[in-house]
């Protein structure tokens, strides 16, 4: 049973630590400090062929190119958001996780909020009107009785007439 336990927590804390296996011994700057500050840029740069990963955790071969490529900048005394800038003019804006705020990506951030402001107006006229007990209006009442015959709309107004008087 204490065997058991072990092989779990090996496991578990293997697994958990699977993400860190992404960047190989061979790709590891020697000092520590550019090391953390390659992680971090890496952290913030897109797979391009995962595009749901960070290129810090993807095994993809073109993200450890990128791997490589950021730490060659940071190597050569370029600054973390130069080494930003150079990727991005090279891959575009979308290599971004976290793409800046700007004209180009107005729509991208401001899509979602104008369709949930969009989503909570039509919820609460639809709540509003479900409240009041209001019947549909106009065209959506004729299309309720589209297709009725003279005697069957006669008798579809008794009905409701019926139903009022209750």
């Amino acid at each position: 049973m204490r065997l058991r336990a072990i092989c779990l927590a090996l496991l578990v804390s293997l697994s958990a630590a699977a993400p860190a296996f992404a960047v190989r011994p061979g790709e590891q700057l020697p000092d520590a400090t550019q090391e953390a500050r390659a992680r971090r840029i890496s952290a913030e740069l897109r797979c391009l062929v995962c595009q749901n990963q960070s290129i810090d955790d993807s095994d993809a071969s073109l993200a450890t190119d990128l791997r490589r490529l950021v730490r060659e900048r940071i190597a050569a005394g370029d600054s973390d958001q130069s080494v930003l800038d150079f990727i991005v003019a090279r891959y575009g804006e979308f290599v971004l996780l976290k793409p800046s705020f700007s004209t180009q990506t107005l729509i991208l951030w401001g899509l979602p909020v104008v369709a949930l402001l969009l989503g909570g107006m039509a919820a609460f006229r639809l709540f509003r009107r479900v409240r009041a007990g209001e019947e549909p209006s106009g065209d959506e009442a004729g299309k309720s009785v589209a297709g009725l015959s003279e005697t069957e709309q006669q008798e579809l107004a008794k009905l409701i007439a019926q139903k009022s008087l209750r």
